[in-house]
């Protein structure tokens, strides 16, 4: 039987990297992130584990060690906005960028059997990816790094997000994304509304609407029809229209408050913007999984920055599973020989 594999999470934001470590069976025992509202919402899901709101270069290693004792899986999802086009060469972006070494100033301390880094597709163009990469291969880990798309991981939405995966004593594997079933946004739809008191809704086509976006929804209306409701999409540069339909996956959450739920009424469309419990359940988070008591803007940020759980869950279960039936085949092999 396996032993406990105690996990640490740098950078943890709302907790979805651990959501989804404790979803693959795994302990959380401590999470780090310098936004108060982060650890706030950490520490209400994960009551057993430290926490430390402070900046993780602010962290001694061996302080965590001396807290929590040892950590089997360390997860890591370093700033990743300085790593976007539309930061180029901004003053501090290599700053941001650099946080990713602190994963390696934890890992030679901590040991850790296993090491998941999350971060945005465009890392692996950084300058010093190789570099890093090669710090972290010097401390003895195997390296295999991919990217995961969350719609193929029962997540109602699509990010695309690239995992790198360490491992000290075989060659890791990130899981199959071909074979899981997809869901759509209209699983997400009400999630967290009370029957007493829905979510108001506001006709769409007002005169003080903006001209943006009644065009959006007409451009809807005009393809899907006028019985059909669907998703307005602001702040897009997809070319797909300004919206999309309910039966497919919502298209990637960001800290903006950017989809809007717009439905046929008999006295014509109605619209309103989807709830942050309702972009928490696309991006995956079980209903137990808490939100914070802070603004709406807040809460978006936090789920907007968060890792899908049930994409970590798939790939600390593929990492972290002994591979017995390997195992099995090559005495097998062996004998045959």
């Amino acid at each position: 039987m396996q032993q406990e594999i105690r996990t640490c999470d740098l950078f943890c934001g709302v907790g979805g990297s651990s959501r989804g470590a404790a979803m693959a069976g795994a302990t959380p025992v401590a999470g780090l992130d310098m936004w108060g509202m982060a650890t706030d919402a950490y520490a209400v899901n994960f009551p057993c584990a430290q926490t430390y709101r402070m900046k993780a270069s602010s962290l001694k290693p061996q302080r965590l060690m001396d807290d929590v004792g040892k950590i089997d899986l360390l997860l890591a999802s370093p700033e990743c906005t300085a790593h976007s086009v539309a930061k180029g060469k901004k003053p501090g972006c290599e700053k941001s960028r650099g946080t990713a070494f602190e994963v390696i100033r934890f890992a030679k301390v901590l040991h850790p059997r296993w090491i998941v880094v999350e971060n945005v597709l465009q890392m692996q163009r950084w300058a010093r990816f190789d570099e890093w990469k090669s710090k972290l291969q010097s401390l003895g880990y195997h390296i295999n790094s991919g990217v995961l798309d969350a719609r193929y991981f029962s997540t109602p939405t699509s990010r695309r997000r690239l995992f790198v995966v360490c491992d000290r004593e075989q060659e890791p594997s990130l899981p199959d994304q071909k074979n899981e079933t997809k869901k759509t946004v209209s699983s997400i739809l009400g999630r967290g509304e009370s029957n007493s008191s829905p979510w108001p809704l506001s006709e769409v086509r007002t005169p003080e609407r903006a001209l943006a976006t009644l065009e959006r929804a007409e451009r809807a209306i005009e393809s899907l029809g006028d019985n059909t409701p669907f998703i307005m999409v602001y702040y897009g540069s997809d070319g797909a229209g300004g919206y999309q339909r309910l039966d497919r996956p919502l298209r990637t959450v960001t800290t903006l408050d950017r989809f809007a739920y717009v439905r046929p009424t008999k006295f014509g469309h109605e619209m309103r913007m989807l709830q942050p419990t309702e972009l928490a359940a696309a991006m995956g988070f079980p209903t137990e999984h808490q939100l914070p008591k802070s603004t709406r803007r807040e809460k978006i940020k936090l789920i907007g920055n968060a890792v899908c759980p049930r994409v970590m869950a798939a790939v600390v279960k593929t990492l972290t599973t002994p591979r017995e039936a390997e195992s099995k085949t090559a005495v097998l092999r062996g004998r045959e020989v």
